[in-house]
């Protein structure tokens, strides 16, 4: 039985018991969220992950890091490094975009070396094996696509992002409606084309009784990818985006039926205005599915900082109820992310999502500031590193205060509003 279908049926599984653990809440609202499809626990029935996490309603905002090969720009040991790093930062999952040369092997080594659950896109190796084959995108049979799905199952993936709402109606939507930048999404792109070109309906949406059984074969948790996701903030929450959320809600409930778990994925660039209002869309089309946001960036005009406006947009976003939130790194729009990107990435989302934590009242949250807070108070400098969520960079930089300065920092020295108020107001707590 998958994790969902043992839910429904009143059982409460280890995995849903490793959860509870680690969040510190009751196993039997793990499992009746689960059974209600507002909670996954992403993890292949090949893969036996030391950092299982769970994702969805009442339980801690979690963060995904990207890595993957591109063409001619990285290879395998510099995104395993990239996947080290993410993963000693608090990534919670991992997602394997590779497009360069050695997919299959790429990918392998990431599963053989990651412990925490490992997502793809299959759409991108479907399409660049498919264009070593036939030349064109129109030609990629649908026996080829499923193909596909189901070797990446076999080999343990976790969870994947199946493009299934860009849809034929979708599509015309999106001509009535053009945006500044049509289609942002690479395998909404690859999947217009071969729909277009081919005049029929997308694969993923018209054979996707066929995607939940593989899916249950291997109890792989469906993210069901937003292929018309905004790609500008003047372009957010229009009628083509809005269909295909309608669209993947109801995908959302024949996989429910169907026994296999959920996600929702969901913009992109969104005004902070309208932050709170796609929120509340998703989890009332989407039957209150774990919503997986990219970012969401709140502004495009600072490339170089974008894992600032996406953290800005992310704590919002996850203080309103989205559940996992997918890194953006200061590269973002302009070249594959170096590995001082990905650590960059990952920290400023993780400081969103637990900024979101203690605005939902997520059990723990509170406390962790707490205890940094009366180190530093304290002047425990080094228990504020071992506390902090990146311990090397605030570290480097007390090394390079003047030596000597033991008590106090170098922005008040003597000055130090702390030690004042402890001589006027009482000594050290």
């Amino acid at each position: 039985m998958t994790q969902l279908e043992s839910a429904a049926k009143g059982y409460i599984t280890p995995e849903m018991k490793r959860v509870a653990r680690k969040e510190k809440c009751d196993p039997v609202s793990v499992r009746k969220n689960l059974a209600r499809g507002r909670v996954v626990i992403p993890g292949n029935k090949k893969r036996n992950l030391s950092k299982l996490c769970g994702i969805g309603s009442g339980l801690s905002t979690k963060i995904n890091a990207n890595i993957g090969t591109s063409k001619g720009s990285s290879g395998i040991s510099q995104e395993l490094k990239k996947m080290n790093a993410a993963i000693e930062l608090g990534a919670d999952a991992i997602m394997d975009l590779s497009t360069g040369s050695g997919i299959k092997r790429t990918r392998r080594e990431i599963l053989k070396k990651s412990s925490v659950p490992v997502g793809t896109v299959p759409i991108y190796e479907i399409v660049i094996d498919g264009l070593k084959r036939h030349s064109r995108i129109k030609d990629i049979k649908i026996s080829e696509m499923m193909a596909v799905l189901r070797d990446q199952a076999r080999e343990g993936v976790d969870f994947f992002t199946i493009h299934a709402g860009v849809t034929q109606h979708a599509l015309s939507l999106l001509k009535k409606n053009p945006r500044i930048l049509n289609i942002v999404s690479r395998g909404g792109a690859f999947l217009a084309e071969w729909m277009l070109k081919n005049r029929r309906e997308n694969p993923f949406y018209e054979y996707f009784d066929e995607v939940l059984d593989i899916a249950k074969e291997f109890d792989i948790t469906l993210s069901l990818g937003d292929g018309l996701r905004p790609g500008a903030t003047a372009d957010a929450t229009d009628a083509p985006q809005i269909m295909e959320l309608i669209t993947l809600g109801s995908l959302q409930k024949r996989a429910l039926k169907a026994g296999v778990q959920t996600m929702i994925e969901g913009p992109g660039h969104v005004p902070i205005d309208q932050i709170e209002t796609n929120v509340i869309l998703e989890k009332a089309i989407c039957n209150q599915a774990p919503f997986y946001v990219l970012g969401p960036l709140v502004t495009d005009v600072a490339p170089g900082y974008d894992h600032i406006t996406s953290a800005i947009g992310g704590a919002i976003a996850a203080s309103k109820g989205a559940d996992f939130l997918c890194y953006v790194t200061p590269s973002e729009h302009l070249r594959l992310p170096t590995l001082e990107d990905v650590k960059e990435g990952v920290i400023a989302s993780k400081i969103a999502a637990h900024a979101a934590d203690i605005a939902k009242g997520i059990k723990g949250a509170m406390d962790w500031d707490i205890a940094i807070s009366k180190a530093r108070a304290m002047r425990n400098w080094k228990k504020q590193f071992n506390l902090a969520i990146d311990k090397a960079r605030p570290m480097e930089y007390r090394k390079a205060s003047r030596p000597g300065i033991n008590d106090v920092c170098t922005m008040c020295e003597d000055y130090c509003s702390i030690k004042i108020a402890e001589k006027c107001l009482g000594g050290k707590r």
